[in-house]
């Protein structure tokens, strides 16, 4: 019945920020490919931390039906969205803050 909810969500938020990054020019609308590259190392550093975790049996997949089911080698696929949505909205807080006090 909610099969694929969480994923749903979370591209959402994404798209919901990238309205937010869009209308104040904050990150992707300020440098693309400074964004993209901190987006893509953070996502890494992030995708190690969870690989080190399964490995160590600290993290797993408990059983949901909000899942879609997929998976991106040992963890779902809405675990790197997850991962995106968290860098992006850093991204985005620190540039406001920035903005916000004038040092752009």
């Amino acid at each position: 019945m909610m099969h694929g909810l969480y994923f749903s969500l979370l591209v959402f938020a994404i798209a919901c920020l990238g309205l937010i990054d869009m209308k104040y020019k904050l990150v992707l609308f300020r440098d693309r490919n400074l964004a993209y590259k901190v987006i893509m190392i953070s996502l890494a550093l992030f995708i190690a931390w969870d690989i080190a975790g399964i490995v160590l049996d600290i993290f797993y997949i408990g059983k949901t039906n909000v899942l879609l089911g997929l998976q991106v080698g040992e963890f779902p696929i809405e675990e790197l969205f997850f991962l995106v949505l968290l860098n992006y909205t850093a991204l985005i807080i620190s540039q406001f803050m920035k903005v916000k006090q004038g040092l752009k």
